[in-house]
């Protein structure tokens, strides 16, 4: 059925009396407040609305609120209104009126301003970019603010003090000069902070020395009470912490997180001997580092900032008299990517728990939902194994952390984690540019491996890309199309040289021999790459292509007929495993 709908146009106007309402209504938040008898939920009152087309106002109403062509200016001068005479005009009478609005320029200046003021104090600022995404989405007229702070704090870790600058005043900190840890090391660093801070005002800079104090006084606040806590904290050592977290939940079915520090320090050994550590020098640190990996989590600095979860674990670690490798694998257990081994091993040790104990519980995550954050554990075991090229079975440590859950994790539930990392290692291989064809390919033979699907996806680039490709990829793609319609009697077809009829057939099945023959005696005992495995079959086109110029191979004599098949499986199943060519565009 189908059906002619004409509708008669309207006038620009009367359109967006109708259309504004409604957008302003489809804008949702996460958290909403109702402030009058609308009832309406925003996330801040509404208090104007300007809606103009040219210097016409398109008159509507929503919360309460009446639009019109008058704005406000900045609180510190009293919100003054501002009249908008016409649409065109918007931008110019806003920024006449001290706003910056668009985000770009504000960030900009704000960045600016921070360098100045860093390079005034001596030294240089630390800018993150979520930080300065935050402050510059609430500020309309930025101006920079030099604060300062008793140099006594500076004897308090140097993330905590970044940590409440950054998180519970939007400052930026100022160092004297950069202070990353460039190698595989960790230790008590002097702290490279001066005690001074920039903030960003919105407004000018009128009674500037009175919000500077008003800034200092809230921060010197702050940084007493992170004094205590690690004052508190450091009375223990780090192992006295973990019995504690028998008093923290993971998850109802799953029991504390004593219990999870339990099992991935089971997990631990064996994903340790997965990426081939030997001896007690790479062991025992990774034993250690497992064992003490949750205890910061019941210490008092990080009940109070949960943001420096693993980075206090790692400064205790060392307070405790522990080593430095210990430490710096505590301290990048949270990161995306860790640098060190051991702190790779801790990491994957730890997010493998997490996916397999949720998924057997049955809390996979749903549609846009991921409360658990599952989707980032499956990254956070993708990425790490891809940028370390650390070769690793996935499907083998899904199956080791099965048994070590306090429930069931079925075969069923297995095959489901795995599909959802592999899930997110497509999503990786997107954002890396390969083509998706080529992704689908490799991921459809084999998933289990993330850094050995990045170089079989990286090979299979190259050789799709090259002129040749049609011709072999075609050539395989007979051997493949013709079986598709054929199916085997007792398993799969056996090739018998006694019966083959036509030279083409024997010059066939010798050129398999040979050619599977050098692709399995490779010295590294590894099954074939994508490289070898195309060497190989662009080794066998010529012979491929007399074969099927030649030979009938639906001949009626069904032995014969078996036979001819048996050679052309022989071919398709050289990509198990490697590659499932069919996926390519051209197959």
């Amino acid at each position: 059925m189908a059906a002619v709908v004409k509708q008669k146009g309207r006038p620009t106007p009367e359109v967006l009396v109708d259309a504004l309402p409604k957008l302003v209504e489809s804008i949702k938040f996460e958290k909403s407040m109702r402030w009058n008898d609308s009832g309406i939920a925003f996330s801040r009152p509404i208090r104007w609305y300007v809606a103009l087309l040219g210097d016409m106002v398109i008159p509507f109403e929503y919360a309460g609120v009446t639009s019109g062509n008058i704005s406000r200016g900045l609180r510190p001068y009293g919100s003054p209104d501002i009249t908008i005479p016409s649409a065109d005009k918007y931008f110019d009478v806003i920024r006449e009126a001290g706003i910056l609005l668009d985000k770009e320029e504000r960030k900009a200046s704000i960045v600016e301003q921070v360098n100045q003021a860093a390079a005034l104090l001596g030294g240089q600022a630390i800018i993150e970019e979520g930080l300065l995404n935050e402050v510059t989405n609430f500020i309309e007229m930025p101006t920079a603010v030099m604060g300062g702070f008793n140099e006594e704090f500076l004897a308090l870790p140097s993330d905590v003090l970044i940590s409440v600058m950054k998180k519970h005043q939007r400052y930026f900190p100022v160092e004297s000069q950069k202070s990353k840890v460039e190698s595989q090391t960790f230790d008590l660093r002097p702290s490279t902070l001066l005690p001074n801070f920039i903030a960003i005002r919105n407004g000018d800079d009128i009674h500037i020395d009175t919000v500077r104090e008003g800034n200092e006084h809230v921060l010197g606040a702050r940084f007493a009470d992170a004094n205590f806590f690690v004052r508190e904290d450091v009375k223990l050592k780090l192992e006295e912490y973990r019995p504690k977290l028998s008093t923290l939940t993971f998850h109802t079915k799953l029991g504390s997180m004593l219990d999870k520090s339990d099992r991935i320090l089971k997990l631990g050994a064996e994903v340790g001997a997965m990426l081939g550590f030997k001896g007690v020098d790479e062991i025992k640190p990774l034993g250690r580092a497992v064992y003490l990996a949750k205890a910061d989590l019941v210490t008092q600095m990080v009940t109070e900032m949960t943001s420096l979860q693993g980075i206090i674990g790692g400064e205790y670690a060392l307070r405790s008299g522990e080593s430095a490798d210990v430490a710096l694998a505590i301290s990048e257990q949270y990161q995306t990517v860790p640098q060190s081994k051991v702190g790779v091993a801790l990491a994957l040790a730890d997010r493998i728990d997490s996916l397999v104990g949720l998924f057997g519980a049955g809390l996979a995550p749903t549609g846009a939902k991921d409360p658990f954050g599952l989707r980032r554990a499956a990254i956070g075991v993708v990425q790490p194994l891809i940028e370390h090229g650390m070769d690793f079975d996935l499907a083998l440590a899904v199956q080791k952390s099965a048994k070590t859950q306090p429930l069931e994790v079925t075969a069923d539930a297995q095959k489901q984690i795995l599909e959802f990392i592999a899930g997110r290692l497509k999503v990786v291989l997107g954002d890396m540019g390969f083509k998706h064809d080529v992704i689908e390919a490799v991921l459809a033979a084999q998933s289990n491996n993330p850094a050995g699907t990045v170089r079989a996806v990286k090979q299979l680039s190259a050789w799709v890309g090259r002129e040749d490709w049609s011709s072999i990829l075609d050539g395989f793609a007979r051997c493949v199309r013709i079986l598709r319609s054929q199916t085997a009697d007792n398993g799969p077809w056996t090739v018998d040289d006694s019966k083959f009829v036509d030279k083409e057939e024997n010059d066939l099945y010798q050129a398999i021999q040979q050619a599977v023959n050098v692709a399995q005696n490779q010295p590294n005992g590894q099954p074939p790459t994508v490289d070898e495995f195309l060497k190989v079959v662009t080794k066998l086109i010529p012979s491929i292509t007399a074969f099927f110029d030649k030979v009938l191979v639906m001949a009626e004599d069904k032995a014969v007929k078996e036979n001819r098949l048996g050679l052309l499986q022989k071919i398709a199943s050289l990509s198990n495993g490697i590659a499932d060519l069919s996926k390519l565009e051209g197959f």
